[in-house]
């Protein structure tokens, strides 16, 4: 139940004392001057003790929330669709039975939490022919020799006939009918895998450096992504009552993780609730996390609702964590309310915190994001709303402490991890380059033929590359000539624009796409490089390029040197200013480009990008330092008298 929708039972009143307030996230049940949050039961019901007072000497601690204005909030047809479904259960699992070939508008909100989604092909004329998009669950972005294997051989089985790799360390399948999603499904969880919460209102897909060094902050930062991703993953058992029948294909989880969810001494938790942290209605919104360690950027840090970065002290032991919180990088055209936001620093945690301090946040955003309209539910918006001081202020309050001081930090760097590198424990990894992460053809059977001879575990980057791991020196050769003659070439043999390029799948099956992101990409980028050789700049001078079919985000557009955002057929939306780091948003700096036109805009940029750049200037950089009415009249005057 909402906690905008509760409604004390008849005489519920009786248990508490006069001087006593129930504080139900929006909802101040009776005045006082202070309220105490004692946790839910799973009705939604404050659960408090009879002998339960504001004295110090309660058992329980108090926690004070910012009061609302209002006494009842409207929530979105989502809310209430998940208020019903029995924890993600119905109508999906009456609709799984039928035989038409889709599920109906409920259980297309509720297959999201299992990790999918409902597709048709919209190239197609004459009716709609369905089929499903399933995501995996991968922290960190590691995927078992065996998972990858059947990832494999369903994608040729069930889906389309290719893998792929996206931008959150995962794998996608597209083209699955609904009569065999359950095969594919048990399927990928009984050979180590999971699509749970891989979509939907909750913890999405935990990002960490998918690089397999053998360095304490690399594998503590890893190991942090998985204890997280374990924290906030859906208790009630719907997945597998769903998929596997309610057999339970889990490992064994830290003590840590299992002790970090029960705890409810902050008054986090649904008392008796088979969701602890979620409740019946989860979050408003998903929620995204990434974990790093220092200089390490591969994550897109500043991205994720939580950023997690190790400290470790000057013997290379970690000691805590760095936590930066509120980045987000999904919009609305033309709506100035909806915005890409950079996370920003919230403070420091010990490393035996960390799970807690996780927690409070989520909870934060699940008890006072909005749920009345899903354009604003993310968490940054709450962020902007409140500002950071009192976001902190309450989020403290449900962690019981107070965030220390952020740690001074190094430079942020991209980090791609192509080619070979040594892991330090005397075996390789080899990073190849996969554009815009699709893996098909003679490249699908090629990765297939090494993984499974050298029985070679892979992890997924969040730039959309492949990482195979383990790998003996006397390997590497014969691997090399192979991976070459599919065309999975080491990096110096791959275009510099391409090794940092992103686009999102967009047409034919993406729902939201406004025009081609993933399928106009390879042309778009030829055409930068000839435009790069038409101005001089050098073959090895790069700019991040990113496109997607629509202002959601999903190739973090919003972050590059020059990104392309559909806004209409054959037509962008121009952003300028990010970095290649990856630690400075972008801004809009034209509309309604048409994708025959990007040359009359950006050539002219290249040029003088490379006429009066400042030592060592990026592209995004220069651009912000010109400024966008100078570079607009750089094109002007570019077009009338090109050099």
């Amino acid at each position: 139940m909402s906690s905008s929708s509760f409604r004390a039972p008849a005489g519920a009143a009786a248990v508490f004392s006069s001087d006593q307030k129930i504080r139900l996230g929006r909802l101040d049940a009776l005045r006082s001057s202070h309220s105490v949050f004692l946790g839910r039961n799973a009705s939604g019901i404050v659960s408090v003790p009879p002998s339960a007072s504001s004295s110090s000497s309660s058992p329980i601690q108090a926690v004070s929330t910012p009061a609302k204005t209002e006494t009842a909030t409207k929530r979105s047809k989502v809310e209430i669709i998940k208020e019903k479904s029995n924890f993600i259960r119905y109508p999906l699992n009456e609709e799984l039975l039928t035989e038409a070939p889709n599920v109906n508008e409920s259980a297309v909100q509720l297959i999201k939490f299992h990790g999918s989604y409902q597709q048709y092909n919209r190239e197609e004329r004459g009716g709609r022919s369905y089929s499903f998009m399933l995501r995996t669950k991968n922290p960190s972005g590691k995927v078992p020799n065996q998972l990858y294997l059947t990832m494999d051989d369903l994608a040729d089985e069930f889906g389309i006939g290719t893998l792929r790799l996206t931008t959150r360390q995962t794998f996608q399948l597209h083209g699955v009918l609904k009569l065999n999603l359950k095969t594919v499904m048990s399927s990928i969880i009984k050979n180590m895998g999971s699509t749970l919460g891989a979509c939907g209102d909750l913890n999405r897909n935990v990002l960490a450096p998918a690089a397999p060094y053998v360095k304490k902050d690399y594998l503590f930062a890893q190991e942090t992504a998985d204890n997280i991703a374990a924290l906030l993953s859906p208790q009630s058992g719907f997945y597998y009552d769903m998929w596997v029948d309610g057999e339970q294909f889990l490992t064994a989880e830290p003590p840590e993780v299992v002790k970090a969810r029960n705890d409810n001494s902050h008054g986090t938790n649904f008392v008796d609730s088979p969701e602890p942290i979620y409740g019946t209605q989860f979050l408003p919104r998903k929620f995204k996390v990434a974990v790093t360690v220092p200089t390490d950027n591969s994550v897109d840090l500043l991205t994720n609702d939580i950023g997690v970065v190790v400290v470790s002290d000057e013997n290379g032991e970690p000691q805590g964590f760095n936590l930066y919180v509120g980045g987000g990088m999904g919009r609305t055209h033309r709506m100035e309310s909806t915005f890409a936001r950079l996370a920003e620093p919230l403070g420091y945690v010990p490393k035996e915190d960390i799970l807690y301090a996780v927690k409070a946040i989520v909870v934060t955003q699940r008890e006072h994001g909005r749920r009345d309209d899903r354009k604003y539910s993310r968490m940054k918006y709450l962020i902007s709303s409140w500002g950071i001081e009192k976001f902190k202020d309450v989020v403290e309050q449900y962690y019981g402490k107070k965030f220390e001081p952020s740690r001074d930090l190094p430079e942020w760097e991209f980090k791609s991890y192509l080619g070979w590198h040594e892991q330090g424990d005397g075996a390789w990894f080899c990073g190849l380059h996969v554009d815009s992460g699709r893996v098909g053809g003679i490249m699908k059977k090629t990765l297939r033929e090494v993984i499974e001879k050298y029985k070679i575990d892979v992890r997924i980057t969040p730039n959309q590359n492949i990482v195979l791991c383990d790998i003996k020196t006397e390997w590497k050769r014969p691997i090399t000539t192979v991976l070459a003659q599919a065309g999975l070439l080491q990096p110096e043999f791959v275009d510099p624009l391409n090794q940092t390029a992103m686009a999102c799948p967009a047409f034919p099956l993406c729902p939201l796409a406004i025009t081609e992101a993933e399928r106009g990409i390879p042309s778009i980028l030829k055409r930068v490089r000839a435009m790069f050789e038409k101005v001089g700049l050098d073959y090895d001078e790069s700019v991040v390029i990113r496109v997607t079919g629509c202002p959601n985000g999903c190739a973090r557009p919003y972050m590059a040197e020059l990104g392309l955002v559909g806004d209409g057929p054959n037509s962008y939306q121009v952003w300028l200013g990010g970095t290649p780091n990856q630690t400075q948003i972008a801004r809009s700096f034209m509309d309604k480009v048409k994708v025959h036109d990007l040359e009359k805009v950006l050539e002219p940029l290249f040029y003088h990008w490379k006429l009066e750049r400042e030592t060592k200037e990026s592209f995004g950089e220069f651009t912000t330092r010109m400024g966008f009415e100078k570079l607009k009249e750089l094109i002007d005057t570019y077009s009338q008298s090109p050099p």
